[in-house]
């Protein structure tokens, strides 16, 4: 999986950047099927904004957090995140038990 971590009128520390990698690590975890995932950290006046593109086999998922505090602007990203690819993996895993369900049994 390649990681690709920027910000935007803000310097990314060692502390963000691991910060980010183990919140994404455990949410990742819950899907085998990611090739890349691109992070931007952005501060614009008062305004601290994470968005972040997952690209799963077929699908991009995109997600976007503004908050006050960048740390709560990355929890809040990832919380999203979660659900989305919790949402996307449960959609996969129907459509297949749908696929699964209409083959016609071979005489």
């Amino acid at each position: 999986m390649n990681l690709n971590i920027t910000g935007h009128h803000v310097e990314v520390t060692q502390s963000i950047r691991e910060y980010v990698t183990t919140k994404l690590d455990k949410v990742i975890r819950h899907f085998d099927n990611v090739t890349s995932v691109s992070v931007i950290l952005s501060v614009e006046k008062l305004k601290q904004k994470a968005e972040v593109t997952v690209h799963v086999r077929g699908k991009d998922l995109f997600v976007e957090s503004e908050e006050s505090d960048l740390y709560a602007a990355i929890d809040g990203m990832i919380d999203k995140l979660d659900r989305q690819i919790l949402k996307h993996k449960q959609k996969s895993a129907d459509h297949d038990r749908e696929a699964l369900k209409h083959q016609s049994p071979e005489a």
